[in-house]
């Protein structure tokens, strides 16, 4: 065929797509198909998303069952969460009692100390608490709202570059990833983060279109909001988002630059106003900064939070950072049957390396659909490899691509702390990968270009293929829950993938509906996954997606290994608590009435903000985590002692470290068996692992100071009354203690409304102010 007519073709279907409108109308007023085709080189406006096709009855029906359909995938049953992370929930409590709480993300409505993020997704839960009262639907329900929020961007995202098909398809696959549908029923700031991503990434497609520095602003904006959610994990769309306006916008390269600069202005806005609020704040009158050395909140940015993290020396004081990771994995190592419960025989991931994102749990909470995404963007960057500069479909083969492999190059490689969680940041790029993919691949077999036609089979076939066996994979991981949907997932999408690839040999009616069904086969998996996660409680501070098998942790190896991690409390809904654990630990009823006695600023003083959080929730009262999450140094003995010589605090609480009652199935209280000498001697490793030079400064000199009560597993010291002669051995033991007696031997101080003063240790200033609780 002459080249001519190749060309005139070119044309008449350009001018049938634009019917009849001139180029040199505004690029918003026309609506034009990714299928067009235009010389390489050339810049042409109509080849970015404007908006899509107007909507149909259809549209418009499947768009309302996605949404429907995610709502209420992430909103059945969410109560069975109850508290879920009670380390947050503490701070949304707070925030919903305390206005200054809410602002800084207080764990305690007298703002003692922070939790150690920025404080966006505690705005969100504490204002909720605020207007309907604190509640595990109070709080858990806007992140249900947050999650559909987000599939309905990705559909719209999607839906502008690559028409409504790819917005359904991207949206669905976002929808059932499993690790959103965990963490969009979870109170971590994750939820939050992702959402202010996903809008990034929306109104950078936006501004895309028509070099619209107002989008791209609104996005650099949105970046900002998600530092303030999660810091630096926020801002890791940011090279895609900048890379995917410089390259396809349709204006000169100047005015790119310039609006890439009023964005950067636009982000560091939204975000450094409370940046410069902490630092203007008087440190005297808000609560110490937790996870900072020196209650600055830069230093929390650049360390603890920061590259520290990716590092490996998170530990910011010597708490849970690289010392705590390094004595976690000589345990490990001592104790092989937690390893198997560290997800890849790592404390909380898999070790660090290109494989980290498909074992163990981080395979099976985000990895269903990573095969097809990783082809996907190649076969994109294949079909429209001569597309000019300014192709909308090539600008989201970049933007989801980069996003994709910066997020993911991070996670894999991280020597911290990496919770499999963390992975929610790269399922809408992955979702956005395989929308676009397989409608992409599926137009390209209708080309008259011979290269393209095959690459559109071939590609199509092996993206069904890819889904398919890789599902069938991650089943088998967990081979006794539904044994059977591995094998129709396995085969059905190896039928799929003959009857796509065969070239001219199956009607296009068929064709589409082996796409159709190859779509659904690919998505069967993580949906069960997905489903499956609905009927179970997530709690603690790393949930777990894996379905249970036999009532143990699905991670569980051998039956020893299932009682070694029984001993650490459980893990079936998260890592248990405990002394500086990472959930919350379980109190007795006598514990929590003696604390709800006290009237004083804190009710009570716990190591650790989690454990504080626990009781706090039990109590309703505010209670002092000392040394924060990580042993911040936050309260030094001296500004202790003051606060208990003020009257401030009520009690001491201690808890056994050998044996701690947990939250969680599977926990163990003093007294249970266990495997034996070597569970018991690997559980006080872990106490002394988590233990730091703040609280054990503080617990010395209390036991040395004041008389102790044995109240189930735990010590309380009531530090209002002057200390007296009884001996912790004279003093009453066992789970059964009466709280009546409790109350009458102990007095409940009276409630502190004057101003206090607060100097958190080393660098950390002074706190003061009126508290009204």
């Amino acid at each position: 065929m002459r080249p001519g007519c190749t060309r005139s073709r070119d044309i008449h279907r350009f001018l049938t797509a634009t019917t009849d409108r001139s180029i040199s109308k505004p690029p918003q007023h026309r609506v034009v198909t990714a299928t067009v085709t235009s010389p390489v080189g050339e810049d042409h406006p109509h080849n970015l998303p404007t908006a899509p096709h107007a909507a149909t009855a259809r549209d418009r029906i499947l768009l309302g069952v996605l949404l429907i359909g995610t709502a209420i995938l992430y909103l059945v049953n969410i109560t069975a969460n109850g508290n879920a992370n009670t380390f947050y929930a503490g701070a949304a409590w707070a925030g919903s009692r305390n206005w200054e709480a809410l602002l800084f993300g207080s764990v305690d409505p007298s703002n003692f100390i922070t939790v150690d993020k920025p404080p966006v997704s505690q705005w969100i839960m504490g204002l909720s608490g605020q207007l309907f009262g604190y509640s595990s639907a109070a709080m858990l329900i806007p992140e249900a709202l947050m999650g559909v929020a987000t599939v309905a961007l990705m559909y719209a995202m999607v839906t502008r570059i690559g028409g409504r098909t790819a917005g359904l398809i991207a949206g669905t696959a976002l929808a059932v990833t499993p690790v959103a549908a965990l963490m969009f029923r979870f109170n971590n700031p994750d939820a939050a983060m992702v959402l202010l991503m996903t809008a990034a990434a929306y109104c950078t497609v936006r501004a895309t279109a028509s070099a619209s520095a107002r989008w791209l602003a609104l996005a650099g904006a949105a970046l900002g909001f998600a530092f303030l959610a999660k810091m630096l994990e926020g801002l890791m769309v940011l090279p895609a988002l900048g890379l995917v306006y410089l390259i396809p916008a349709p204006s000169g390269l100047g005015k790119r630059i310039r609006d890439l600069l009023l964005s950067t202005v636009a982000m560091v806005a939204a975000a450094g106003w409370y940046v410069l609020l902490t630092l203007w704040w008087p440190a005297s009158s808000r609560p110490y900064l937790a996870g900072s050395t020196d209650n600055n909140f830069m230093n929390l940015v650049l360390g603890y939070n920061g590259l520290a993290r990716i590092e490996g020396h998170t530990g910011a004081h010597g708490g849970t950072g690289g010392d705590f990771s390094a004595r976690m994995s000589e345990l490990t190592r001592e104790n092989p049957g937690l390893a198997q419960h560290f997800s890849g025989g790592e404390m909380f991931g898999a070790k660090p390396g290109i494989t980290r994102l498909f074992t163990g749990e981080f395979g099976a909470e985000i990895s269903f659909f990573l095969p097809m995404a990783l082809i996907a963007f190649v076969l994109l960057l294949v079909l429209r490899a001569r597309a000019p500069r300014t192709d909308a479909v090539r600008a989201g083969a970049i933007l989801f691509g980069m996003w994709l492999l910066v997020d993911s190059i991070v996670l894999s490689y991280m020597n911290g702390t990496t919770h499999p969680y963390y992975s929610l940041a790269i399922a809408p790029p992955i979702a956005g990968l395989v929308g676009l993919g397989v409608t992409q691949c599926w137009a390209a077999r209708s080309s008259t270009v011979g290269w393209k036609a095959l690459t559109g089979r071939l590609g199509l076939s092996t993206l069904v293929l890819a889904g398919g066996a890789w599902s069938f994979v991650l089943l088998d991981r967990e081979a006794v829950w539904q044994s059977w949907l591995r094998w129709v997932i396995l085969i059905g999408a190896v039928v799929v993938a003959v009857l796509l690839a065969a070239p001219g040999r199956v009607g296009r009616g068929v064709a589409l509906g082996a796409a159709a069904l190859g779509v659904l086969l690919t998505a069967a998996a993580p949906a069960a996954f997905a489903i499956n996660g609905d009927t179970v409680a997530h709690t603690g501070g790393s949930p777990s997606i894996i379905p249970k098998t036999s009532g143990a942790h699905p991670s569980a190896g051998t039956s020893g290994s299932r009682r070694e991690t029984a001993a650490f409390g459980g893990m079936s809904g998260g890592f248990g608590g405990g002394r500086g654990g990472f959930g919350s630990t379980s109190y007795p009823a006598a514990v929590v009435a003696l604390v709800q006695s006290s009237h004083t600023r804190w009710s009570a003083a716990v190591d650790r903000t989690e454990a504080a959080s626990g009781l706090e929730l039990a109590a309703r009262v505010p209670v002092m985590g000392v040394g924060g999450f990580s042993d911040d140094p936050a309260p030094s003995l001296a500004q202790f002692q003051k606060y208990v010589a003020d009257k401030d605090i009520g009690y001491y609480v201690m808890s056994d470290t050998a044996g701690v009652s947990r939250t969680g199935s599977g926990g163990t209280t003093r007294g249970e068996s266990t495997t034996g000498t070597g569970t018991s001697a690997a559980r006080g490793q872990f106490a002394d692992a988590r233990g730091g030079k703040t609280t054990r400064a503080i617990d010395a000199w209390v036991t040395a100071e004041f008389a102790g009560r044995k109240v189930g597993d735990f010590t309380v010291y009531d530090l209002t009354v002057a200390p007296s002669p009884q001996s912790d051995s004279a003093a009453t033991t066992g789970g059964s203690h009466d709280t009546r007696s409790s109350s009458s031997s102990i007095a409940a101080p009276e409630r502190s409304t004057r101003t206090h003063h607060h100097r958190s240790g080393e660098g950390s200033g002074e706190h003061a102010g009126t508290v009204h609780v």
